[in-house]
């Protein structure tokens, strides 16, 4: 049973879901102190938060059972991602559940600015009829820069050009080309982009590439009498400076729904008459709550019970179909690593990775953080995941790279392996049989066919008659049964070296080792231990 705490509260739709799960028990706690929530995720596999629990990474260092966090909303700044990865930890949003939302606050925030909406109601509440004062402008014809275009952003555009607006973009993981599909005119920069706009809207997460992104620089290189909307994160626009900008008249105004300190004890901005405000309402709407709620509890479900990845911080997403697909080959790169870990001498380098055929249109860094678990898991104290291995590896300055190539030449699909240490170089290469088969194919430059699971014993020799019958005797001698023997030699003559590789079904003990290994004509033995044929990848749940 997988067990997943809810410490924010959740919409009881969402809720119900995970109610009706099989195989997840939702428990809601919202009254836990950081060092209780510490304590208490000890004993649950997955959490859901909004924005009022802190992840830090004092909190996440040292979680064994915690497998998945997932953000009911778009911003995962309350979550220590680094310190997830670190702890082998995934962690995911629901970006989708709140886009109308805020995205409708964000455009209601810059139409009621615009007309003066705010001021004009409270003047009527208190009996006045001041219509000149409250004069203002229209959005049909004027610009609109609009700073990140993810689904909300994209979505504002939109809003924007239904409005008879110029709308221009500017996202550094977003093409001119397909800008222009949508009617925006993409920018390369931001220093030109608010030069050209009455309007500046901001709709990025809140990191140190855009922390400040709205500074007083690019205020002062503004329109005279343009206006500013942030109803992302604060700190994204900085405070100081745009209050210094309202109050010197170059800036006309701004919408802000969020501060860089919520709620903002700084209240200059907020006292100002030019300067609309709101107590963070971007997805404060029945629908928001109710769609991101729905939206969590389905992907901290699918994650644990099917191992699908949608909308992850940390780690590729991974559909259930492409789960089952690559769930073959994440095997073999898993095994691969092991054997590599297993048959090292020497300080661990780097790593190579080598995908051909059917391999190289697999999600290949997928593959290889699997391969860096096996290489790993066994040889470190830390809890070693497919989420952090790759990271596991950088922090220890060993390097990983893989190389991807549609062309092979004897299989339809191949894994190859180059470990690199201080004493020398380890190579392997594997393939898939069929549908299920996993088989080592290389060792070095010795090829052969060998079972990739269980008991392996691998030893290198000069190929000489009499030598596997005599291997064949030790191992019955210590009551050792051989399932099966691959032999690889680079010549097709006998007399030259070559490796063995022996499936038993049980582990050797030293003294059969050593008697192997004493035989005149071997010169080197290593006993491998790999999972069973068959047998479940470790960071997966089923």
């Amino acid at each position: 049973m997988y067990r997943v705490l809810i410490t924010d509260g959740l919409h009881a739709t969402g809720l119900q879901i995970l109610k009706d799960t099989e195989g997840v028990e939702p428990v809601v706690n919202g009254d836990l102190s950081p060092e209780q929530l510490k304590e208490e995720l000890q004993n649950f596999d997955g959490i859901i938060v909004r924005g009022k629990t802190k992840l830090r990474e004092d909190i996440l260092d040292g979680q064994k059972r915690l497998k998945v966090i997932v953000r009911a909303g778009v911003g995962t700044d309350n979550i220590d991602s680094n310190a997830a990865t670190q702890a082998g930890i995934l962690v995911m949003n629901t970006p989708t559940g709140n886009t109308t939302s805020t995205a409708e606050h964000a455009f209601a925030m810059m139409m009621a600015l615009s007309r003066n909406i705010a001021p004009a109601a409270a003047s009527m509440k208190d009996g006045k009829w001041d219509k000149k004062l409250f004069q203002g402008s229209q959005l049909s014809g004027k610009t609109l820069a609009v700073i990140g275009l993810g689904r909300i952003g994209m979505t504002v555009a939109q809003r924007g050009l239904a409005f008879e607006m110029r709308v221009l973009g500017y996202d550094p993981f977003f093409s001119a080309e397909k800008a222009a599909e949508h009617g925006i005119e993409y920018f390369d920069n931001v220093d030109d982009l608010v030069k050209e706009c009455d309007y500046v809207t901001v709709h990025t997460p809140l990191i140190d590439a855009t922390r400040g992104i709205i500074n007083a620089e690019r205020l002062a290189s503004m329109k005279p009498g343009a206006r500013v909307i942030n109803c992302a994160r604060g700190g994204i626009v900085d405070e100081t400076a745009l209050a210094d900008a309202i109050e010197s008249g170059h800036i006309a105004g701004a919408a802000l729904d969020v501060f860089t300190k919520e709620p903002p004890e700084d209240r200059r901005l907020v006292d100002m008459p030019q300067v609309l405000t709101t107590p963070h309402l971007g997805a404060s709407t029945d629908e928001a709550q109710e769609n991101v709620a729905v939206e969590a509890a389905e992907i901290i479900s699918d994650y644990l019970i099917n191992n699908e990845i949608r909308y992850a911080i940390n780690m590729a997403p991974v559909s259930g179909a492409e789960m089952q697909d690559l769930t073959l080959y994440l095997d073999m790169t898993y095994r691969l690593g092991m054997l590599a870990s297993q048959m090292l001498k020497g300080s661990l380098q780097s790593a190579e990775i080598d995908y051909r055929g059917e391999a190289a249109d697999k999600k290949t860094k997928l593959m290889t953080s699997a391969f860096a678990v096996g290489l790993l898991g066994s040889a470190l104290d830390a809890n070693v995941n497919i989420i952090n291995a790759t990271s596991v590896a950088r922090s220890r300055g060993i390097k990983l790279t893989e190389t991807a190539s549609g062309n092979v030449e004897n299989f339809s699909s191949m894994i190859s392996i180059k470990v690199t240490t201080d004493q020398g170089e380890f190579e392997a290469a594997g393939t898939i049989f069929g549908k299920q088969f996993l088989r080592l194919v290389r060792i070095g430059q010795f090829c052969m066919e060998a079972f990739l699971d269980g008991h392996l014993l691998i030893y290198r020799h000069r190929d000489v008659p009499g030598l596997i019958g005599n291997i064949g005797t030790i191992f019955g001698k210590h009551n050792v049964n051989i399932a099966s023997m691959a032999l690889g030699r680079t010549t097709d003559k006998p007399g030259g070296d070559s490796v063995a590789v022996l499936n038993v079904d049980s582990k050797p003990s030293a003294e059969a080792l050593a008697e192997v290994q004493a035989h005149p004509e071997v010169s080197g033995v290593d006993l491998v231990e790999l999972p069973a044929a068959g047998a479940g990848l470790p960071w997966m749940g089923n």
